[in-house]
């Protein structure tokens, strides 16, 4: 199901405060056609013990809207990345082991 930014922004910061982490700058948040791809495969995220979410925006606006918010309160990542077809948000916490 599709999600609006606020819905969006909302789940975000829900699932952020169950990841034990005190600070913006330990995510990274990005856009992308496939965030599974991106998280699992390009980020290497580890799927079974690390913190991430991702969800589909209502449009590719909406899911940049939400990526510079975040990015605006000191998120990793920029703008810029996938295309107009990237309508999924994704976070996760940065850690030795992901690739930025």
């Amino acid at each position: 199901m599709a999600l609006s930014y606020d819905e969006i922004v909302n789940k975000i910061d829900e699932h952020l405060r169950k990841s034990g982490k005190r600070y913006y700058s330990e995510f990274y948040i990005g856009v992308s056609q496939n965030a599974v791809k991106r998280l699992f495969e390009e980020h290497h995220v580890d799927k079974e013990n690390s913190w991430w979410i991702y969800t589909t925006a209502i449009s590719s606006e909406v899911a940049r809207q939400v990526e510079k918010h975040f990015l605006d309160l000191g998120m990793r990542g920029g703008t810029g990345g996938g295309d107009y077809k990237s309508k999924m948000v994704y976070c996760y916490v940065v850690t030795p082991t992901t690739t930025e």
